[in-house]
């Protein structure tokens, strides 16, 4: 897992943006339209972003840890339009620090990326 970057004092959708590109070998899509900024690593989706007002990150998260990070945070709910055992939608208003939204993009990612990308990130 990276370390969080002092660069992010405040996580909001352009920081959210910024992060999930720079995961290895990490692409953005829209496949759901301009509404939605998808990132996908091995064809596969790892965050959703949307660009609201507060924006809102969509992360895949393992299920007993989904569970705990909706009762510590209000501003985590179960996937929006998502799998809610398996995804998180964190609504990027500030309440949830920012190195906690950069370990749970890694997580995420960890979680979807093929074995070899994970290894060399």
């Amino acid at each position: 897992m990276s370390n969080p970057s002092p660069e992010f004092e405040a996580f909001d959708g352009a920081a959210a943006r910024l992060y999930c590109g720079s995961r290895p070998d990490a692409r953005e899509d829209w496949p759901f339209g301009p509404d939605v900024l998808v990132f996908k690593v091995g064809g596969k989706i790892f965050a959703l972003l949307n660009f609201n007002d507060p924006a809102g990150l969509s992360l895949k998260c393992d299920p007993d840890r989904a569970e705990m990070l909706r009762e510590l945070y209000p501003a985590i709910a179960p996937g929006y339009h998502l799998n809610k055992r398996h995804w998180n939608t964190i609504t990027l208003d500030g309440s949830v620090p920012a190195a906690e939204c950069v370990a749970l993009i890694d997580h995420s990612y960890e979680l979807v990326a093929p074995k070899k990308k994970r290894r060399s990130s």
